[in-house]
Parts: C-alpha cells; sequence; structure tokens
C-alpha cells in the first residue's frame, strides 16, 4: 500500500532536516523524500521526534535473551557464564525458541531495529539428533522474525569442536554441544544449502563460530560456500585471550592470521567483537576491507575487554554493531557505549560523531548483513526507518540541529515511538503491532524454559 509519512525531523546522510515526507511505493520502498515540507500533507502519518533510517542489529543470539538477570548472581568469569548459557540452550525446541525469538525481536523492533543478525547454531536436537527436518531450528527462527515484523539474515554458523586441541585438531564437542554440530564443514555445507526461508523478509549467510569451534582444514569450505554464493560471513574473533593462546600454541598464528591464511578475511566478512587483537592483526583485517561488528555492552558484561575499535576505523574496517547476549537490546546505548568506552580507555574525547556512531547503527550493520538496500533514507530503498522522540525526560532540551547528538548519547529504545519496515508501521506510538504485550510474550517464553 502507498503511504506518505511526514517527518518533523529526518536524519538524512548525515543532516538533520525539518519536515520531510517520506513517500513509500507498493513494495515498500521509498518512492520520494521530499524536504521542506512544513505541514503533514493531507492523508499523510505524522512523525513526531527524529526519524532516522532503521537500525540494523548486526549480533545477535535470540535464546540468550532468556540469560538477562539470571547471570548476574555472584562472581564468575566468560567461561562460566557460557554454562549457563549451555542450560537454557539444552532447554530449547523449534517451537519455545519460536516464541522466545518473536518476543526478542519484537523487543528489537520497540527498539527501532529493522534488520537483525542472527547467528545462529543451535541447530539439532538435545543429544545431537537431527529434527525430521534438518532446518527446523532455522524455520523457527525466521518465522519468528515475520511475526515480529522485522527482517533477518539467517547467518547459519559451524560449530564442530570444544575446543583447538594439540596440533590444530579440533577436539570432540561436549554433550552440552552436539547440538550444535553437524559433524564437518562438509555437511553444514549441505544441511544449509538445502535451507529456503520463507519470505522476502530473510537471507541466508554464513558463520564461522570461532577458531576454537571449528578446525582450521575445515574454514576454507565455509568461505568457499560464502564466495560461491556472494553471502555475508561473520566469525566470532579473538573475544578471549584464552583463544589466542591456544590458537597461537595450535598454529603459530593468531586468529585473525589463521583465518587469513585459510580465505576467511574479506570485504563480505564481518568479525565479531575483535577484543584482542595484535597490530598485524589490525592490519589484516583493515586492508581486507574485512568489517568488525563492536558489541560493547556484552563485552563489558562478560568483562572480555574493550576492543580497538578506533584502530581498526583507521586500518579501513567498517565498524558495525550487536547486542549479541542481549544484556540490554538498545543500539543507541551500544553505539554511544563504543564512544564512552574508548574515552575510559584513552582518556580522550570524540573518536566518533554522532553521525558516525549512527551510521554504525544504521547503513554499515546493513551492509554486514548484506542489505545494501536499506539503511539510508532515499528515494528507491527500502521503506525502513524508526522515529525517536525528542520530548523526553532524556531528549527534551537540546536545539533541533543537534538531535542527532541527544538521540546518539542521551535517548534510550525506551523513546523509541515508531517503526516502519518495508512501509509497514511495525510499532506505532510505542507499542507493537502485532505482538499485543511484548513484555508478556518475553516472560511467557522465558518461563517455560526454566527445568
Amino acid at each position: 500500500m502507498e503511504k506518505t509519512y511526514w517527518c518533523e525531523r529526518a536524519w538524512l546522510n548525515g543532516t538533520v532536516e525539518p519536515g520531510v515526507a517520506l513517500e513509500t511505493t507498493s513494495d515498500g520502498r521509498l518512492g520520494a523524500v521530499r524536504t521542506g515540507v512544513g505541514t503533514a500533507p493531507p492523508g499523510a502519518v505524522p512523525l513526531r521526534g527524529l526519524t532516522l533510517p532503521g537500525m540494523a542489529n548486526a549480533h545477535s543470539h535470540a535464546f540468550h535473551r532468556a540469560l538477562r538477570g539470571t547471570v548476574q548472581v555472584g562472581s564468575g568469569t566468560f567461561w562460566t557464564w557460557r554454562d549457563a548459557m549451555y542450560q537454557t540452550a539444552a532447554q530449547l525446541t523449534p517451537d519455545s525458541y519460536f516464541a522466545l525469538a518473536k518476543a526478542a525481536y519484537a523487543e528489537m523492533a520497540l527498539a527501532g531495529i529493522t534488520c537483525v543478525g542472527e547467528f545462529h547454531y543451535l541447530h539439532h536436537a538435545p543429544g545431537g539428533e537431527r529434527y525430521d527436518d534438518p532446518n527446523a531450528m532455522s524455520h523457527a527462527l525466521v518465522a519468528a522474525a515475520a511475526e515480529a515484523g522485522i527482517r533477518i539474515t539467517l547467518l547459519d554458523t559451524v560449530y564442530l569442536a570444544s575446543g583447538i586441541g594439540r596440533r590444530g585438531r579440533g577436539e570432540a564437542p561436549t554433550h552440552k554441544q552436539r547440538r550444535f554440530s553437524d559433524g564437518t564443514a562438509e555437511a553444514w555445507a549441505e544441511r544449509v544449502s538445502a535451507f529456503r526461508p520463507e519470505g522476502a523478509h530473510a537471507r541466508v549467510g554464513a558463520a564461522i563460530h570461532s577458531v576454537r569451534a571449528v578446525p582450521a582444514a575445515e574454514l576454507e569450505t565455509v568461505a568457499a560456500w560464502s564466495e560461491e554464493r556472494g553471502a555475508p560471513l561473520h566469525a566470532h574473533l579473538s573475544e578471549q585471550t584464552a583463544e589466542n593462546d591456544a590458537c597461537e600454541q595450535a598454529h603459530g598464528l593468531t586468529p585473525t592470521g589463521l583465518l587469513a591464511e585459510h580465505g576467511v578475511l574479506g570485504p563480505r566478512t564481518t568479525a565479531v567483537h575483535a577484543t584482542h587483537l595484535t597490530d598485524d592483526d589490525i592490519r589484516r583485517i583493515g586492508t581486507s576491507s574485512t568489517g568488525v561488528c563492536m558489541c560493547p555492552t556484552t563485552e563489558r558484561d562478560l568483562a572480555d575487554g574493550i576492543g580497538p575499535a578506533p584502530a581498526l576505523d583507521h586500518a579501513g574496517s567498517a565498524l558495525s554493531l550487536g547486542s549479541d547476549s542481549h544484556a540490554v537490546i538498545d543500539l543507541f546505548e551500544e553505539a554511544r557505549a563504543m564512544e564512552l568506552d574508548e574515552r575510559l580507555r584513552s582518556r580522550t574525547r570524540g573518536h566518533w560523531t554522532a553521525d558516525q556512531l549512527l551510521r554504525a547503527a544504521t547503513e554499515n550493520g546493513h551492509l554486514a548483513l548484506g542489505w545494501p538496500e536499506t539503511g539510508r533514507l532515499e528515494t528507491g530503498m527500502l521503506a525502513d526507518f524508526t522515529t525517536v522522540a525528542l520530548d523526553s525526560v532524556r531528549t527534551a532540551g537540546p536545539v533541533p540541529r543537534l538531535a542527532g547528538e541527544t538521540v546518539v548519547f542521551a535517548a534510550s529504545a525506551a523513546d523509541v515511538r515508531h517503526t516502519v519496515v518495508g512501509g509497514r508501521h511495525v510499532v506505532r506510538d510505542g507499542a507493537h503491532a502485532t505482538v499485543e504485550s511484548v513484555p508478556s510474550a518475553l516472560t511467557e517464553a522465558i518461563a517455560a524454559l526454566r527445568p
């Protein structure tokens, strides 16, 4: 359905413009973007606040949403957190995962996210047996995104081993990890090649869980699958120093060096976290045009460390953002955390402008997920956008020309008033159009997973 949305203010390629009309087409694109429209045209839907391109959550594990709060009791490390994650994963079925992901994706829509990159490795039944449909869990996630009204790139993840082991051979997956593993990269490729997602809202990419979980001999198979299809390829990279140490001991290379040696790095590849890198790692990532997805709220929640984002940016790596473990789902928080964490480390301010941080949350994230036709408010692009209130207790006061700075450095997901995907109003006045009560849906889905 063709529709016109009138934006009180809109962020257009780094400029805050007053009075912008976004005309959508019947196929869900922007037929026209008109500036200088002082009042809402007859029949137009008014959007009060600052309208931005829809945001892309470039790194998500939907089932981690069930861990929020429960993993904050007591002390521990990444590895003790991982044990709690395994316990939750063990409870999931295609039906329960659909319910949880639908609620989590609806929460994302409420936060202004219009596309999610789902780093998906929960493939099989708890004992490792395949479902009658080997891609049942993938179908559940794609259906969940459709119900929540957002786009999805399902990053089907290779996870074959529990660790690097001696001489670089992967150690057999533990009992808790068997449902993640296809056995070999060839078997993974056969399964994912048979997956046909339903709906234009969904695309498929590949992911390497980590050099811990994918033996070196299997990496080229995954890279070739991505190359043949022109599909995005993501990989957890150097999240923990223990991963670096094991990789160097087994291969004489850092994880970045190992991925480079096996053809994984490149312009379609996104490294996730990239927290503990050498100068040579940074150079390899930048010169290969490999992107990096930073997940600051997860990296600080798990005490991973602060990644070298400015150095990666300067080396030529496009930065995107993800909520990863969903300690919070708020890309404004991720964007400002990237800047503020670096301020703490360097004791200097101004590493990125508000416009650069907004691009990381919008255009760069969509490019990392294989959606180049969205992420900007321009004629011909997909009609995906979100509107943030400028009159809340967090955002009221600044002059209109500083709306971008206000949103990045003060707004939260709670300030999102509207989310439109493909011209369809998914969130209107802060309420989801199809999920009647997102808090209730989250509560019920998570309660169903408790033993």
